[in-house]
């Protein structure tokens, strides 16, 4: 209603029968209050269309409230299901998120940064894809950051997952399921190309191919871009033009795996009985794809977790020293390698 006075956290206490201390608590999120009691105060604020005065909290205790995450694509799965848990993880500790697409504009993280400095954000979550093109690496004296993702680097905090040792392993699963002539779809020796974790599957692939005594050929490794499902339909398209055989697909996504598995099925080649083919990231559609997708999986809720508690120790924690975090993965087998 037009003129009506801003409602303030006494009148939200008033009407809630509590103090303004516990609302206070209630929007910070920092002290813990029975949940009967959060209950009445957000009916109390809903009512009086209470809206918390973010940046006058920030002023008395050098918070915003509010942190940034920075995903390289958010078009993709793996992206839409690691923020929702970010998101969901952050509000569990009373933060407020702002999202930001940063692989086509890599600058964007320095305006993070800025921001950062400037105290409108209070930490940020990054997932750059080389550090090369990545503000950390030229950032002296760095805000709170954690890193998500394969960037190998020492200046702050980070939590990753072994993707090496990962596509090792899966690709070691289509060797033991027969397989000799296997291409691997996001990775090639075109250094304008590399990112972090093409460089370490590709690496990982390779590993496993030496391992069992076959030499990686060139003409199977292809790294499409984007890495988009689209893309990767177009690669295997043009691999089966080109005339190289191939028996088997290790996909370094799973939207790479998707692309793969509606080419194989326009050519007529059936999976797993003419080609097998892997993914990775374990995304919600991988079960459901037809058939169901072999891939590498791992906990992103526990990702979330673990970033949001690397940021929270550096917020409080400037100068301590910084700390890696590797979340386990796990081997899927599913029906797209006979599983």
């Amino acid at each position: 209603m037009a003129g009506r006075a801003r409602a303030t956290m006494k009148d939200v206490a008033a009407l809630a029968g509590v103090s303004p201390k516990t609302v206070s608590n209630v929007v910070t999120g920092t002290v813990f209050v029975r949940p009967e009691t959060v209950e009445r105060v957000e009916a109390a604020m809903t009512e009086l269309h209470f809206v918390p005065n973010l940046s006058a909290r920030g002023l008395r205790n050098g918070r915003s409230g509010t942190i940034a995450v920075a995903l390289p694509d958010l078009a993709t799965p793996y992206s839409a299901e690691l923020l929702h848990d970010l998101v969901e993880v952050a509000h569990e500790r009373g933060l407020a998120v702002q999202v930001e697409e940063t692989g086509a504009e890599p600058g964007r993280e320095f305006e993070l940064l800025s921001r950062a400095r400037a105290h409108l954000i209070d930490g940020l979550i990054l997932n750059p894809i080389r550090v090369e093109d990545s503000a950390i690496e030229y950032a002296d004296h760095l805000p709170p950051v954690v890193l998500i993702g394969e960037v190998e680097q020492r200046l702050t905090d980070h939590v990753i997952v072994d993707s090496r040792a990962a596509a090792r392993d899966i690709t070691r699963h289509v060797i033991s399921r027969g397989a000799r002539r296997i291409a691997a779809i996001g990775g090639d020796e075109n250094p304008e190309k590399e990112t972090a974790a093409s460089r370490l599957r590709l690496d990982g692939y390779r590993d496993a191919l030496r391992d069992a005594g076959m030499e990686p050929d060139p003409r199977l490794e292809i790294n499409p871009l984007p890495w988009t499902t689209p893309s990767a339909a177009a690669a295997v398209e043009d691999l089966i033009a080109s005339g190289v055989e191939f028996d088997a697909v290790v996909a370094f996504t799973d939207t790479l795996a998707l692309g793969v598995l509606h080419s194989l099925a326009a050519q007529g080649k059936r999976v797993p009985d003419d080609v097998l083919v892997t993914g990775f990231d374990d995304v919600e559609i991988a079960r459901f794809s037809n058939p169901a997708l072999t891939t590498i999986g791992f906990d992103l809720r526990r990702v979330a977790e673990e970033a949001l508690a690397l940021l929270d120790r550096r917020m409080t924690e400037r100068t301590a020293p910084a700390r890696s975090v590797t979340v386990p993965y796990e081997l899927i087998v599913r029906a797209s390698t006979g599983g």
